[in-house]
C-alpha cells in the first residue's frame, strides 16, 4: 500500500474516533481508568493523614515534616518524565498498568516501615508509579475522546481524583483510629490487583497506533468498539467526521516541546501546573497537620475539616465540567485563579486567627480548585498525538516539582513567620497563573485534536 493510500486511510480512522457517540462503553472505560487515578489520589495525599500520627509516634522534628510529606513528589517529578517518553515508545495501556503497578506495590511495602527513613525511601520509589499514572492517564482517556463533548468527559472523569482526595480523607478518619496508621497504605495496594486485570481488555490507543503505522490494529481497536457501540443503539454509526491532519507518523522528538509551534503551549501548561500545584498541594498537605499542631483541633475533626474542602471542589468540578465546552478552558481558568486571589488574599489580611477562619475560607477555596482537572483536559489537547504523552507528562513533571517544594516551604513559613503570610505566597502564584492563562494560554474548545496541534 502507497503512503498516500497510508496516509487517507489514517485519516479515515481518525474520522471514525470522532464519529463515535458516548455509550456504555465510554462509561466503563472511564471509570476503569479513573479508578487507577482514585487510587493515585489516595496514594498522594494519604501521608497528609497520616502525619499527624506518626508526628508523635516516632518523634519527628518540625524540620523533618515538610520532606516526608514532600518525598513523594519527588519520585513523581522523574517518573512523570521517565514515562513519558516510554508512553511514546510502548504505548499508553502498557505504560499504565506498569505505574499502577508501581505505586500499588510500594503502597503495601510501606506498611511494613518501622521508621522515618524506611518510609521516606519506599514513598520515594512509590512516586515512581505515582507520577506516571495521571498524565498517561489522562492521555489515554483523551485520545480515545472526539471534539464534541471531550470538556465534560474529560473532566468528569478527572473528578474521580478529588472523590478519592475525599475518600482518603473519610477513609484515614474511620479507619486509623481503629486499625492503625498502616491501613491506609494496604488499601493503597489494591488497585495493583483489580485495575491491570481490567484494563486487559480495552485496547491500546488507536491515536498512538496510527501515528506508529500500525494501522491494522488501530483499526481493529476501533473496530471493537463500533460492533460494542452498534449493538447498544441498534443502528448504524453516521459517516466518518472529515479530519485534517499532517505529520501523523512524524517521530517524537524532546526538542519540539520548544519548536516555534508549541513553545508558547509549553510555557503556559508548565507555568499553570506548578502554580495551581504549589498552592493546592501546600494547603492539602498541611491542612490536617495545621488543625492540630496550631489550634488543638482532635485529630478526627481535623480530618473532616479538611474533607469538606474536597467535597466542595467535587461539587464545583461537576459543575464547571457540565458547562467547559460552553465556557472554554481559558475563561475557566481565569474564573478560577481569581477568586484564589481573592481567597488568599482574604486569609493574608485576616491572619487567620481561629480554626472556624481557616475552615471557612479554605471551603470558599474549594469553590476554585476545578483547575486540577481543567488542566488535566487541557495539557493533552496542546500536543499531537506523537508527543502528546511526552507533553503532557513534562507538564505534570512541573507539578509535582511544586507539589515537592510546597509543603517544605509553608512549613518554613508558618515556623518562621505566620500562616497569613503563608497564604499570602501563595498568592502571588495564583496571580501568576491569572497573568499567564491571559497572556500566554490558547483556547482548545470543540476543537479535534489533530486540528489543534497539527
Amino acid at each position: 500500500m502507497s503512503t498516500l493510500n497510508d496516509e487517507q486511510r489514517a485519516l479515515n480512522l481518525l474520522g471514525r474516533i470522532e464519529r463515535l457517540p458516548y455509550s456504555r462503553w465510554s462509561v466503563k472505560f472511564r471509570i476503569w481508568v479513573g479508578t487507577a487515578t482514585f487510587f493515585d489520589a489516595l496514594d498522594a495525599l494519604m501521608i497528609a493523614y497520616i502525619m499527624p500520627v506518626l508526628i508523635p509516634l516516632w518523634h519527628i522534628s518540625p524540620a523533618a515534616i515538610g520532606p516526608l510529606l514532600s518525598i513523594s513528589y519527588v519520585g513523581q517529578l522523574i517518573g512523570a518524565v521517565v514515562f513519558g517518553f516510554v508512553s511514546e515508545k510502548i504505548g499508553r495501556k502498557k505504560t499504565l498498568i506498569v505505574c499502577i503497578l508501581i505505586m500499588g506495590v510500594m503502597s503495601l511495602v510501606c506498611t511494613f516501615a518501622t521508621g522515618y527513613t524506611f518510609l521516606l525511601i519506599a514513598r520515594f520509589i512509590q512516586g515512581f508509579g505515582l507520577g506516571g499514572e495521571v498524565p498517561i492517564a489522562g492521555t489515554y482517556v483523551s485520545e480515545w475522546t472526539k471534539a464534541k463533548g471531550r470538556g465534560p468527559f474529560v473532566v468528569l472523569y478527572e473528578s474521580v481524583f478529588i472523590i478519592g482526595l475525599v475518600g482518603t480523607a473519610a477513609l484515614a478518619a474511620f479507619l486509623i483510629p481503629v486499625a492503625g496508621w498502616q491501613i491506609m497504605f494496604i488499601i493503597g495496594f489494591v488497585p495493583a490487583v483489580i485495575v491491570p486485570i481490567m484494563l486487559r481488555k480495552y485496547p491500546e490507543s488507536p491515536r498512538f497506533l496510527i501515528t506508529k503505522g500500525r494501522l491494522d490494529e488501530a483499526e481493529a481497536a476501533i473496530v471493537h468498539v463500533e460492533e460494542i457501540t452498534r449493538d447498544v443503539y441498534k443502528k448504524e454509526l453516521p459517516d466518518p467526521v472529515p479530519v485534517e491532519a499532517a505529520n501523523l507518523t512524524k517521530k517524537t522528538r524532546f526538542s519540539e516541546l520548544f519548536s516555534k509551534m508549541y513553545i508558547r503551549r509549553t510555557i503556559a501548561v508548565w507555568l499553570l501546573w506548578f502554580c495551581f500545584y504549589f498552592i493546592n498541594y501546600s494547603i492539602q498537605t498541611w491542612l490536617p497537620t495545621l488543625y492540630t499542631s496550631q489550634f488543638g483541633v482532635p485529630y478526627q475533626e481535623s480530618l473532616f475539616r479538611s474533607m469538606a474542602v474536597n467535597v466542595i471542589s467535587f461539587a464545583a468540578t461537576i459543575l464547571v465540567g457540565l458547562f467547559i465546552d460552553k465556557i472554554g478552558r481559558r475563561p475557566a481558568f481565569m474564573i478560577c485563579f481569581s477568586g484564589v486571589i481573592v481567597i488568599t488574599l482574604l486569609l493574608f489580611i485576616t491572619g487567620v486567627g481561629s480554626a472556624n477562619t481557616l475552615f471557612i475560607y479554605t471551603c470558599l477555596y474549594g469553590l476554585f480548585t476545578p483547575i486540577a482537572a481543567l488542566l488535566v483536559l487541557y495539557s493533552p489537547e496542546l500536543y499531537p498525538t506523537r508527543m502528546r504523552a511526552l507533553g503532557n507528562s513534562t507538564a505534570t513533571a512541573w507539578q509535582r516539582l511544586a507539589s515537592a517544594i510546597g509543603p517544605t516551604i509553608v512549613g518554613i513559613l508558618v515556623a518562621q513567620y505566620s500562616m497569613g503570610i503563608m497564604f499570602g505566597v501563595l498568592g502571588i502564584f495564583a496571580v501568576i497563573g491569572l497573568v499567564v492563562t491571559i497572556f500566554v494560554a490558547i483556547e482548545t474548545k470543540n476543537r479535534v485534536l489533530e486540528e489543534v496541534s497539527p
